[in-house]
């Protein structure tokens, strides 16, 4: 049943308990302690709306790679808050590989993400180097994640 319901609410974020019991076929409080007990185990992480990122005027989205020199943890620290305080960087994985890090940037046009990138991001403390690549159309985004068929999705003391 909880998997049901994580695919709803994956679909449908701000569908109410009454909605959401009557699709996966509950009673209101049953549903309401799954979906409560899925918040407490963590597998809810939270709620937000979709936005569209070209009626906000976001134009590009550039996937950046970034390499780090090679020093003390504290410049990464360092790194990790200025990435983390850009609210134009949407997306950072460390990565394996030639690079260290990718970002997935949004920008309102190829001049701002020029601004970005030239006088934000490689400033960054202990960047070498850093390599573009734009998207040139979203193909698959958003999607939810898959929920998977098998494994408890909740410990003992949630069920």
């Amino acid at each position: 049943m909880e998997r049901i319901i994580l695919r709803e609410l994956q679909l449908h974020g701000r569908m109410s308990n009454v909605d959401l019991a009557e699709a996966v076929g509950l009673s209101e409080s049953p549903c309401f302690r799954r979906m409560r007990a899925l918040e407490t185990a963590g597998v809810i992480e939270g709620y937000q709306a979709r936005l569209n990122q070209r009626a906000l005027g976001l134009q590009v989205t550039a996937f950046v790679q970034v390499t780090l020199n090679k020093e003390d943890d504290s410049k990464q620290r360092e790194f990790l808050a200025q990435v983390e305080a850009e609210e134009h960087i949407v997306e950072c994985h460390a990565m394996s590989g030639s690079h260290d890090y990718l970002l997935k940037v949004v920008a309102r046009n190829m001049d701002h993400f020029s601004e970005l990138s030239m006088r934000r991001i490689l400033k960054f403390s202990g960047v070498r180097n850093i390599e573009s690549n734009f998207s040139l159309l979203a193909i698959k985004e958003n999607s939810g994640l898959p929920v998977p068929a098998a494994d408890p999705l909740l410990p003992p003391s949630h069920r």
